[in-house]
């Protein structure tokens, strides 16, 4: 079995195998020539190659055929980058199911997949559960014997105990599958925050599944047609909301959700919902008292690791905010790392010194500059996020996870602070947008056109830009405004350059936005939104992608459910009073951080996308759109051409614009995604796996 461990597991009337692989290259070696086919038709890469490259799982279910039986070791092989540490397979008549695991807790034990005693059920997962020692001590209590200190040994058990009832006691992140034979049975399911993903796709009465699209797409049965409706979305918000992904038919399992597959047949359900409560009546120093608690506790329990740990950090609120808490629960010195942006006038490193030096934290930096290779870089995205966003972000934390990989294996963040405290200028844009919009429509058209006399800057986000953007969403209805905030193409954008009629599924998502305006604040309904769909579909996704490629676990403290619970708790002036965004959480931590971490107004771990596009990065964006004559049946090589013209000629700012259609085409060239099909009058999208029962 090209020298591959094999177990044999028997049981009445049935014959299970389990294999189990130090490495992945040893069972590939014997079919060398096979894989190499593999790799060059769908992009992947050799195993053999990515040996330093933090968990991940795959699986499908195969009830009315025999698949090839090299399919779930390729298809793990997709994620070895994830788990490098040690890689498993299990198969029965029913199902095939993959696991790549990174040593974090238990580096002795655990190893993956996992099987209950009497060979009935077995899990792959992918996350930490930080609660399960105690959830351990419940379950011992119960009955439950344990062979490893594994996490996942405890959710196994959790699930043997509390079937799908068990997902609402974890707290963590996670993504996981559990299968079992006697009820062939398999079921799947997603942390509350959408901190780990998990894909799915449906052929026939089969499911599909993965921590990745590629470990879907190893399978020659699955499309690759571009979806329409992730298409309509990404345009406009530079990211692609669940359920939708850009391949159709593939698809996200919402957060805190799980999935069952039993016979061919699915159903789901929410075990949490995302809270939209009415504000409890609560003094602010009792807000305080609490909201200390709430993160003193998730933090300490988020340091749980049996490998180097590190804080990543930016000199801002939020991962300054987790560095106080990590350093009050630990004696260690702690280790800290950041990215810096030397000479430029959005370099945080003066707030970054200042936090590590009252901290005494051991601190690391690396400073981004046009001097790295940016275009092989960037080019590695479309393999490792094979998911694409636009977030240019995604550079910064690509050099930031490869050096901490060299550090720690394990790195806490701040993300999600904006979205629950209220950190973003959107939210004050929203707020002002509502003055601007009682004055005459005229008036406001005129001030837009005078933006465009404003000489065009290089800075990453400049007045000129803002005031446009700013002018153009108050012309727009409020939930609309608010993606285009942060957005890119408007509708009529679109329009020019793309053929082919989208589906509106921008307007669907935005129509549950709609829905919450108006009822109680003008804030918390778009603090809702983005925590719904911009901070899993776009924040935490790049984080996990980027993280990932170095066999670097990120965790972020500030998405314990409880802290989510509690804030969705608080009254709109507790999250934006006036001017001061995060004022709960800024007042709570007034005497513990520098003054000038306070004060300082937010500027964003990012690129000077504008700039790089006309520099560093020109030549891999002249070609990286020139793909879009390859497609000229969906976009317009045309529209596109002015786009790029426009902006190397200085004429407008739209370099976050193409910096998305850069990274969306060279995907689409990486993956061989088709378009073909679109154009044609009998094509029609997949159906909802979601929807199918």
């Amino acid at each position: 079995m090209g020298g591959a461990v094999a177990q044999e597991e028997t049981r009445p009337g049935q014959k299970m195998r389990r294999w189990d692989f130090e490495r992945i290259d040893s069972i590939l070696e014997s079919r060398r020539a096979r894989f190499f086919w593999h790799r060059n038709h769908f992009g992947l890469r050799n195993p053999t190659e990515e040996r330093e490259k933090v968990c991940g799982i795959a699986g499908f279910t195969h009830e009315k055929r025999v698949p090839d039986p090299d399919r779930i070791r390729e298809a793990t092989a997709t994620l070895i980058h994830r788990g490098p540490d040690q890689q498993g397979v299990f198969e029965s008549r029913y199902v095939s199911l993959g696991a790549a695991r990174l040593k974090i807790i238990d580096l002795a034990g655990g190893d993956q997949p996992i099987t209950a005693a009497n060979g009935d059920a077995v899990i792959v997962f992918n996350g930490e559960i930080y609660n399960h020692k105690e959830l351990r001590g419940e379950l011992e209590r119960r009955g439950h014997r344990f062979h490893s200190h594994s996490d996942t040994e405890t959710v196994l058990h959790a699930f043997l105990e509390w079937d799908t009832d068990c997902f609402s006691r974890l707290r963590g992140m996670f993504g996981v599958a559990l299968w079992t034979e006697s009820a062939r049975r398999l079921v799947l399911a997603r942390d509350r925050m959408g901190i780990k993903p998990v894909y799915i796709a449906r052929q026939g009465e089969d499911i599909y599944f993965g921590s990745e699209l590629k470990a879907i797409l190893i399978h020659p049965e699955i499309g690759r047609q571009l979806s329409v409706a992730g298409l309509d979305c990404y345009l406009s918000m530079n990211y692609v909301p669940c359920p939708w992904t850009l391949v159709d038919g593939i698809e996200k399992l919402p957060p805190g959700n799980w999935l069952e597959w039993r016979d061919g047949k699915i159903r789901s359900e929410a075990y949490w919902t995302l809270p939209f409560a009415t504000p409890r009546e609560v003094t602010l120093e009792s807000a305080k008292q609490e909201l200390d608690g709430l993160l003193a506790q998730a933090v300490s329990e988020h340091l749980l690791s049996d490998v180097p740990l590190g804080v990543w950090l930016s000199g801002g609120m939020d991962s300054s905010t987790v560095l106080h808490y990590a350093a009050r629960a630990t004696s260690a010195r702690l280790k800290t790392l950041s990215i810096s942006f030397r000479g430029r006038t959005f370099d945080e490193t003066s707030y970054i010194r200042e936090v590590a030096a009252q901290y005494g934290t051991d601190h690391e930096e690396f400073d981004l500059n046009p001097l790295e290779d940016l275009p092989s870089t960037i080019e590695e995205f479309a393999y490792y996020s094979d998911e694409p966003t636009a977030d240019a972000g995604a550079l910064p934390l690509w050099f930031l996870s490869k050096m901490t990989k060299t550090k720690v294996t394990v790195a806490l963040s701040g993300d999600g602070g904006d979205e629950l405290f209220g950190g973003y200028l959107t939210y004050r844009a929203n707020h002002l947008a509502r003055a601007v919009r009682r004055l005459p429509r005229a008036a406001t058209r005129a001030g837009l056109a005078a933006t465009r006399f404003w000489p065009v800057s290089d800075d990453k986000i400049s007045l000129e830009y803002m005031a446009k953007r700013f002018l153009e969403g108050s012309l727009l209805p409020p939930e609309r405004a608010h993606v285009h905030w942060n957005g890119t193409f408007s509708d009529a954008f679109k329009k020019e350059m793309v053929t082919a009629p989208l589906p509106g599924a921008l307007d669907g998502i935005l129509g549950e936005l709609r829905a919450k305006l108006g009822r109680g604040d003008d804030v918390s309904p778009y603090l809702w939104f983005d925590q719904k769909y911009y901070l899993p579909d776009d924040i935490l996704m790049k984080v996990d992608r980027m993280s990932m490629a170095h066999a670097v676990e990120a965790r972020p403290p500030l998405l314990d459910h409880r802290v989510v619970e509690f804030m969705a708790s608080m009254p709109a002036s507790f999250k934006i009073r006036g001017s001061r965004l995060k004022f709960l959480l800024k007042e709570l931590m007034k005497d513990k951080l520098p003054a000038s971490v306070l004060r300082r107004k937010k500027i964003g771990l990012d690129i000077p996308t504008h700039e790089w596009l006309r520099g560093p990065l020109r030549t891999l964006l002249l070609d990286a759109v020139g793909e879009a004559s390859k497609h000229a049946n969906l976009f317009r090589p045309r529209a596109i051409e002015t786009c790029l013209r426009n902006h190397l000629e200085r004429r407008a700012n739209l370099g976050y614009h193409l910096w998305g259609l850069m990274i969306l085409f060279l995907w689409m060239r990486k993956w061989k995604i088709q378009t073909e099909q679109i154009s044609a009058a009998s094509w029609k999208p997949a159906g909802s796996v979601l929807a199918s029962h």
